[in-house]
């Protein structure tokens, strides 16, 4: 089941980052990470072409309060995010009757291999679990993926699935392996 969570005034510390609610001026710092090719591809949107890109999506991300901007404490720098949304196994029978979401992230690419997006996803893990009284968490990756699937293997996922995720973005299809975590 589905809940609204608000990360309006929410505020999660690690030892590298910040997690914290997007403001309007983030929009230089999006458009940063999110123009480099490849980047939103792997996540399944389409890089951002312009500023103007990067402030509508700051715009969706700032009304819908669902997804956390990942702040560099060395530099203060936005780079990247870490939303809760609809979780995929709302639909399956099984776990319907649980408190669930969908997490997604994205990291600057200059950041990769560093930890730092297990760092987030744990401290969000535990926000979700003690703060929200959630059941479940889900997340899924692409196939080819191979950043992303390490992410989840180190926070304790366990794989469900493999299934398809149709990008109307890109206008294509991928291999996407699907994966829960219980309270």
């Amino acid at each position: 089941m589905d809940i609204e969570i608000n990360v309006s005034g929410i505020e999660l510390e690690t030892d590298r980052l910040v997690l914290r609610e997007w403001r309007e001026d983030d929009a230089d710092d999006m458009f940063e990470y999110a123009s480099v090719p490849g980047v939103g591809e792997m996540a399944g949107w389409k890089h951002h072409e312009s500023v103007g890109d990067s402030r509508r999506i700051l715009s969706i991300f700032m009304e819908g309060k669902n997804v956390f901007a990942v702040e560099s404490r060395d530099n203060g720098r936005v780079i990247g995010s870490l939303g809760l949304h609809t979780s995929w196994a709302g639909g399956v029978p099984e776990y319907a009757g649980l408190k669930m979401k969908e997490i997604g992230y994205v990291l600057a690419k200059p950041y990769w291999g560093r930890g730092l997006m297990p760092e987030a996803v744990t401290a969000v893990i535990r926000y979700c679990f003690d703060a929200c009284g959630l059941d479940a968490l889900t997340v899924g990756h692409f196939v080819a993926n191979a950043q992303s699937r390490r992410v989840i293997e180190k926070c304790g996922f366990t794989f469900v699935k493999k299934s398809e995720y149709y990008s109307k973005q890109l206008d294509l299809t991928f291999d996407d392996i699907k994966y829960i975590m219980f309270k």
